[in-house]
């Protein structure tokens, strides 16, 4: 196995969790905060979606195919305190974008040469190509573990 492939297994192990979090939960329910204090699901989801978009970006400028607006427009931490659904996009519209997005990150890890991987990328939190690919998967697992909370609030059956 190589670097690329334990990589993209990770990210790939990444989105079977959170499709089987997400699958069932409409949009109304992505509006649930698992604590008062925590942002939403849906707006979680949008900031992994503009984070990973934001990450390749900031290699690459203009590498990664443009946000839809309201994702780059709403999903900012001066809006993750509203519960108003018009100010997010719908469940759809974010796993459209996800996806998007995701292909995107899939097709520059597949294209990084085997002597990269130990390249800077200037991040702190990512400091190596490796690393930064890496990060990307691990960053949605971080915050799959409060969609779970939601879950069980909701009474939705145990899915992994």
């Amino acid at each position: 196995m190589q670097v690329r492939d334990a990589i993209k297994c990770g990210i790939d192990s990444s989105e079977l969790v959170v499709n089987a979090y997400l699958d069932d939960l409409n949009d109304a329910e992505l509006l649930e905060r698992p604590h008062p204090q925590c942002n939403h699901i849906n707006w979680q989801v949008g900031h992994l979606i503009a984070s990973e978009h934001g990450m390749l970006n900031s290699l690459v400028p203009g590498g990664m195919p443009p946000l839809p607006e309201k994702i780059a427009k709403y999903y900012t931490k001066e809006n993750s305190g509203s519960d108003n659904p018009s100010d997010f996009a719908t469940k759809a519209e974010l796993m459209a974008s996800h996806r998007v997005q995701r292909d995107a990150t899939l097709k520059s890890l597949s294209e990084v040469s085997d002597g990269d991987w130990g390249k800077e990328t200037g991040l702190s939190y990512a400091p190596t190509l490796s690393t930064l690919y890496t990060m990307i998967g691990a960053h949605w697992l971080m915050h799959c573990g409060q969609w779970v909370i939601v879950r069980r609030q909701l009474g939705k059956p145990v899915v992994i």
